[in-house]
């Protein structure tokens, strides 16, 4: 049976956020609110185990890559290479709700990359709750969107989530209705921005529309 934290999105309890960060640091999967949509987040320190429940949670394989979620772009330059002009970008659109895929440094493990690209997704959110969170971990979250392979329907509400994953995550956490939509995600290994997926965020500023 997972736990269940009502946060106060304003001013998120610190007592509820240290708890967060431990459950997270015992191997634990939470189901966290984001500025588009719910996730499913791990740490990336963590064993494969903590992965494993959430590729069995989506029902996706390994095909399926994570995303790393860091508090700026200090954290993102340790996992990702950044040229001048991909700085200068990130520095006018972070934080925010876009997914970034970026070569990724040596730091950032060979199962999480893409294995053909060397690539990784990377976010930089807008979210007290999430900013809160990580700050606690002092490390970013392995992240997966919470959409289920048999579910049609958008989880946006803690409420959902709870009964749907009470059994298979170890905490859900509601700050109240969370906002529907993906992440735009936005090539930048290449010489231009490349849209892989139109979502929230202004599309304008990295020349595609």
């Amino acid at each position: 049976m997972s736990q269940f934290f009502n946060i106060n999105l304003d001013n998120p309890q610190s007592r509820l956020i240290a708890q967060t960060a431990d459950i997270l640091s015992a191997g634990g999967v939470i189901a966290y609110p984001t500025d588009s949509g719910y996730a499913l987040g791990c740490l990336v320190s963590d064993s494969s185990n903590a992965q494993m429940r959430i590729r069995q949670i989506r029902g996706v394989d390994e095909k399926h890559l994570f995303t790393l979620v860091c508090r700026n772009l200090s954290e993102l330059g340790n996992y990702a290479i950044v040229s001048n002009s991909q700085f200068r970008l990130l520095k006018a659109n972070t934080p925010g709700p876009y997914t970034f895929i970026l070569k990724a440094t040596r730091e950032v493990p060979r199962r999480l990359q893409n294995p053909k690209r060397s690539t990784i997704g990377i976010r930089v959110p807008k979210h007290a709750l999430v900013q809160a969170i990580l700050e606690s971990i002092d490390a970013p979250l392995l992240s997966m969107t919470l959409n289920l392979a048999d579910d049609n329907d958008e989880l946006i509400e803690a409420w959902q989530i709870r009964d749907k994953l009470e059994h298979v995550v170890d905490l859900v956490i509601d700050v109240g209705s969370c906002v529907s939509g993906a992440t735009s995600v936005i090539d930048l290994t290449g010489e231009v921005p490349s849209l892989i997926r139109a979502g929230q965020g202004d599309l304008a500023a990295f020349g595609l529309i």
